[in-house]
C-alpha cells in the first residue's frame, strides 16, 4: 500500500506529543522505588490494580466528556492530574500516600486514554487517509517509544547522579508541563461533536453518544478483536514492571562497578537495557504496517503475537528461576516488541468499525477492557512474586493466559478490504 498521508505541522504535533508524553522518568524504577520504601510485591500489585479499576471505572463517563465536551480540554485536564500524582509520589514514603498518587494518575489516564487516538483518526478522516491508520499511527507511536528510550537513559542518569529514585518524579513535571502546553496549541476542528454548557444539552449530548457506543459495539466480530488486543495489552500492563528487579539482580550478579553503590550500578544497567528495549520497539511500531500487510486477514496477526508474546512470557519466567538472568532479560524484551507491533494493527481495527464522533468513547472502551484484565493480574502477579519469585509468578500468568486463550482469540476473519469498506 503506497502511503499517502503528508508529514504536516500537525503530523509533527502529533509524533512531539508521544515523545514528551513518554518521558516518565519514574517508569524504569517505579518498582524498585516502591520496594525501596518497605512495600511487598502484593501491596505494588494492588497499587497496580487500584489504579487501574480506577481507570476503569472514569474512562467511559471521560471518554463521553472527550466528544461531548471537546477532546483538546479533556486530555489538558488529564495531564494537569499526572502532574499533582507526580507531586504526591515526590513527597510519600506511605501506601496508603502510594495510593492517593495511584489515583491521581489513574483520573489521568481515565481522561487521556483513547482521547488522542481518536484526534488522530479525526485528522485522517478529515485529511481522507482514513485507510492509513495502521501507517500513520505505528509512525507516531514509534515516537512515542522513542521518548521511552531517551526518558530510560535520563532516568538513569538521574538515578546515578541523585541515589534517590524521588527526583524521577520531579523531573518528569518539565515534559508534561511541555505536553499541556502543546496540547493547547492543537486545531478545534479535533474537538469533534461538541455542545455547549447547557445542562439539558449536555445531558442529551451524553445520551446519543452512549447509544451510539452502545450501536456500535454489537458487532460480534469486533468484540472478538476488542478482547484479543485488551487481554494481550493487560497483560503486558501487568507485567512489563517486573522487568526491572530482574535488571536488578543481573546487573548486582555482574563482577563491574564493584565500587559504586547497589543502586548506582542497578541505575547503569536498567538505562541501558531500556534504552534499548524501547530503541527497538520504536522500530516495531513504525514497521506493524508492512507486518500486517504480509497477511490476507489481520486476525491472523493478532492470534500468532498475541501466543508468541504469552509463551515468550513463560520463557522469559523460567529462565530468571532458574538464574539465566541475561537469557530472561532477553526473552523479557520482546514481550514488548510484540505489544508495539500488535498495538497500531488492534486499534486501527477498532476504529475502522466505528463513526468518528464517538471514536474516543469506543476506543476508551477498548482500553477499559485491558485496565480489567491488568487490575485482575496485577495482585495475582504480585501474590505469586511474594511466594515463590517473579520468575515463577511471570511464568504461571503466562501460561494460565494460554491455557484461557481460546475465550478470546480473534475469531471471524476480517480481511483488510472489508475493513476499509
Amino acid at each position: 500500500m503506497t502511503i499517502s498521508y503528508q508529514k504536516d505541522r500537525q503530523y509533527y504535533k502529533f509524533c512531539a506529543y508521544g515523545f514528551f508524553k513518554n518521558l516518565k522518568f519514574f517508569e524504569p524504577f517505579l518498582v524498585l522505588f516502591l520496594l525501596s520504601k518497605g512495600l511487598s510485591f502484593l501491596q505494588i500489585g494492588t497499587l497496580y490494580a487500584i489504579r487501574e479499576i480506577t481507570i476503569n471505572i472514569f474512562e467511559i463517563p471521560t471518554g463521553v466528556l472527550a466528544d461531548s465536551l471537546g477532546r483538546r480540554r479533556s486530555m489538558m485536564s488529564a495531564f494537569l492530574f499526572y502532574i499533582v500524582s507526580f507531586v504526591v509520589f515526590y513527597f510519600s514514603s506511605s501506601y496508603w500516600w502510594f495510593v492517593a498518587a495511584m489515583l491521581f494518575y489513574a483520573y489521568g489516564d481515565a481522561f487521556r486514554t483513547g482521547t488522542h487516538k481518536a484526534m488522530i483518526f479525526e485528522y485522517l478522516k478529515i485529511n481522507g487517509w482514513q485507510d492509513q491508520k495502521v501507517h500513520y499511527y505505528g509512525h507516531t507511536r514509534s515516537w512515542s517509544q522513542k521518548g521511552s528510550a531517551v526518558s530510560a537513559v535520563l532516568a538513569a542518569a538521574i538515578v546515578f547522579i541523585s541515589s534517590d529514585y524521588r527526583y524521577v518524579f520531579l523531573f518528569s513535571l518539565i515534559p508534561y508541563l511541555i505536553d499541556l502546553w502543546l496540547l493547547s496549541t492543537y486545531p478545534k476542528v479535533l474537538d469533534g461533536r461538541r455542545v455547549g454548557f447547557n445542562k439539558g444539552k449536555i445531558i442529551e449530548s451524553f445520551r446519543s453518544t452512549i447509544r451510539d457506543f452502545i450501536s456500535s459495539f454489537r458487532n460480534a466480530g469486533m468484540l472478538r478483536v476488542v478482547m484479543s488486543q485488551a487481554v494481550y495489552s493487560g497483560y503486558y500492563k501487568a507485567v512489563k514492571d517486573y522487568l526491572q528487579p530482574v535488571v536488578k539482580t543481573f546487573a548486582l550478579s555482574l563482577p563491574f562497578f564493584m565500587y559504586l553503590e547497589t543502586g548506582q550500578r542497578s541505575a547503569l544497567m536498567i538505562g541501558l537495557i531500556y534504552s534499548i528495549i524501547y530503541f527497538s520497539t520504536s522500530y516495531t511500531a513504525r514497521n506493524a504496517g508492512r507486518y500486517a500487510s504480509r497477511f490476507k486477514n489481520l486476525s491472523q496477526p493478532m492470534n500468532i503475537t498475541m501466543i508468541a508474546g504469552l509463551l515468550v512470557g513463560a520463557i522469559s519466567g523460567l529462565l530468571f528461576y532458574q538464574s539465566f538472568y541475561l537469557a530472561a532479560i532477553v526473552f523479557y524484551a520482546v514481550i514488548f516488541l510484540i505489544e508495539n507491533l500488535r498495538k497500531p494493527i488492534g486499534i486501527s481495527l477498532v476504529a475502522d468499525r466505528l463513526e468518528k464522533d464517538v471514536l474516543a468513547t469506543a476506543l476508551s472502551a477498548e482500553s477499559q477492557a485491558e485496565t480489567l484484565v491488568a487490575a485482575m493480574i496485577a495482585p495475582l502477579l504480585g501474590f505469586a512474586a511474594d511466594k515463590w519469585g517473579v520468575g515463577a509468578a511471570l511464568m504461571m500468568v503466562s501460561l494460565l493466559l494460554i491455557v484461557l486463550m481460546p475465550l478470546y482469540r480473534a475469531g471471524k476473519p476480517m480481511t483488510k478490504n472489508k475493513l476499509h469498506s
